[in-house]
């Protein structure tokens, strides 16, 4: 949209100059003496000063100053995302929007300014929704697999690492048929003799110590191989985050976005990056494999390829062997490598240090609280009430798409262990609708109501209505504020935004952006029965309500509001990830294809 330019005219306005007569110039002419006077010196003229620009000139001087700023930080954000940079992407749409929020100006009676921060707001969740489409919105890129790094080199097995893997088989205890061949001594060779093969494996194996309690024990409770943990070597480098470029595989399994595995996908949660969820849904994908092809080896070349592929295999060469298949070129590449590489990883685990791997040093298990809640919160907002890092909570909750839990709930919200008590008894005092925009900052004894504005760019008057404070008000005495970090009256700031298209209907609307029919209905104000047009706006996610300045609740926190006596909101649970009741109905499907 392009942007209204203001120019501005001064105006001046001319003095007429009274000029001085020359006497000696005068005719003489006879007055009479009375009329003489004392004769007065002329003031010399002085240069006119242009007139000082106005109060309204200098305001939208000032104004257009700052739109031309917003602009350069949002076409940096916007050209960012172009080159595929999200992190910086993200930080430039963020400047752009704290730029306004931090300006002093009340965007809502700036129609010029206004229309500037909605326009930014709604593009910058386009392009969110755009980046959700391929992956888990604007996420950093996760280190490179082993399986990523030993597709692009070309290495030859080892006579004498082949000889010490046969010998070593004897000794290694595996629920898996461990075999070695010239295959599977090619990938020792490379991950036990390459730096950068060496390296990836190690911080694989490193990585597994976060989740290897969380995955034996799902294996051991769906009954399949313990050592099946080791895909995760190939697929994901046991990052949860891990998505596939080329194919949209994400998560630690790479599961694609599509398929039936019992793992919930819309706009705000994909459980694919849900450790424990899709480490369930992984085993019960596997166990079903074996059940229809009977052979691990197979199973697991299934998971790559897909299990019709696989089928359809066996049936043309008549042999129900993944090395037959290998051998007699039946099977593409990237499945020929995928089996090999899996067992070459579980044969360096259970010997690490005959293949030089004596520095590996595990990962601390993830330890969490796990607390059920039915209700929109910021993560922002779970870091102030327990007192850790937002990034840590966004790695505790790495199946969530936005910074927000979903508006309809349930969603198993994952703490640091032991945090559970204080984020119940913090999150009781703030308004149960206002969880997903408000903030919760602890006092100290330097704090004013205008640093803390200042810090979390908001107007001193907004923060002082919401904790029913004025302006100029002592904090002595208060332990806590709430901060409404949302602009009042201001709905585009945390709603969702999205401009129907030709072929639209409102049940595909709600269908893509994981919400019901009535909810869309309902934040819409549509009937039943009307139809939506191409290039209507509507709010897929639920509207932020204005607020009433004379309509407040008292939500300055003292020290009893710290301890309230109020049941808690939410089921709590301590270990180590969430639990899942989610199933797997693969039916054949394949899990990727590369």
């Amino acid at each position: 949209m392009d942007l209204n330019r203001y120019r501005w005219f001064g105006c001046a306005a001319l003095a007429l100059l009274l000029v001085g007569c020359d006497p000696a110039q005068k005719k003489d002419t006879p007055v009479a003496p009375q009329a003489l006077a004392p004769a007065v010196e002329q003031a010399a003229p002085q240069p006119q000063q242009p007139a000082a620009p106005s109060k309204q000139a200098i305001h939208q001087q000032q104004l257009q100053q700052l739109i031309e700023r917003v602009n350069k930080a949002y076409a940096a954000g916007d050209a960012a995302y172009r080159r595929g940079e999200l992190t910086q992407a993200k930080t430039q749409f963020d400047k752009a929007v704290d730029i306004m929020l931090s300006s002093g100006l009340d965007i809502n009676s700036e129609p010029v300014l206004k229309e500037q921060f909605d326009r930014i707001v709604d593009q910058v969740n386009a392009l969110e929704m755009e980046a959700l489409k391929v992956g888990n919105g604007f996420v950093p890129k996760v280190e490179e697999t082993p399986g990523e790094v030993a597709s692009d080199v070309t290495f030859e097995a080892n006579p004498d690492i082949e000889a010490k893997a046969k010998a070593q088989l004897a000794t290694t205890k595996s629920d898996l048929p461990l075999m070695v061949n010239e295959y599977v001594a090619s990938f020792i060779n490379f991950f036990a003799n390459s730096q950068r093969g060496h390296n990836t494996l190690l911080h694989s194996f490193q990585r597994a110590g976060r989740y290897r309690a969380m995955i034996q024990r799902v294996m051991a409770e769906e009954g399949v191989p313990q050592d099946l943990i080791y895909l995760a070597v190939a697929e994901s480098g046991f990052q949860p985050r891990a998505i596939n470029p080329k194919s949209r595989a994400g998560g630690m399994w790479q599961f694609m976005p599509y398929g039936d595995y019992g793992l919930k996908r819309n706009a705000y949660v994909d459980e694919r990056f849900d450790p424990e969820k899709s480490t369930r849904a992984y085993a019960r994908y596997m166990k079903f494999l074996y059940s229809q092809l009977g052979d691990w080896y197979l199973s697991m070349g299934a998971y790559d390829w897909g299990a019709g592929n696989i089928q359809r295999a066996v049936q043309k060469t008549g042999y129900a062997d993944f090395w037959e298949l290998y051998k007699r070129h039946n099977l593409p590449g990237e499945t020929q490598n995928y089996v090999p590489e899996i067992l070459a990883a579980i044969i360096i685990a259970n010997n690490p240090h005959q293949y030089g791997f004596d520095e590996i040093t595990l990962d601390p298990p993830v330890l969490t609280d796990t607390v059920s809640i039915n209700y929109s919160v910021d993560l922002r907002l779970v870091s102030d009430l327990v007192g850790a890092p937002i990034d840590e909570i966004m790695a505790l909750n790495p199946s969530l798409l936005r910074m927000v839990t979903p508006p309809d709930g349930p969603f198993d919200l994952h703490l640091p262990a032991g945090t559970s008590g204080l984020f119940q008894e913090r999150i009781a005092v703030i308004p149960e609708r206002k969880r997903d925009q408000w903030r919760y900052h602890r006092v100290t004894a330097d704090d004013t109501l205008e640093s803390i504005a200042h810090t979390y760019h908001v107007s001193v008057s907004d923060l002082a209505n919401a904790n029913e404070l004025t302006a100029g008000e002592s904090l002595s005495g208060v332990e806590a504020v709430v901060v409404p970090t949302a602009p009042a009256a201001s709905p585009s700031a945390h709603t969702v935004m999205y401009t129907a298209r030709r072929g639209d209907s409102l049940v595909s609307i709600a269908d893509r952006f994981g919400v019901s029919l009535d909810q869309l209905r309902r934040w819409n104000k549509i009937a039943s029965g009307t139809k939506v047009t191409p290039g209507q706006r509507l709010h897929v996610a639920e509207p932020v309500a204005a607020r009433s300045s004379r309509s407040r609740h008292r939500t300055t926190i003292t020290a009893q509001d710290l301890h309230p006596h109020a049941k808690s909101s939410g089921k709590t649970t301590h270990k180590k990830s969430s639990s899942s009741k989610s199933s797997a109905h693969a039916k054949g499907s394949s899990k990727k294809q590369k």
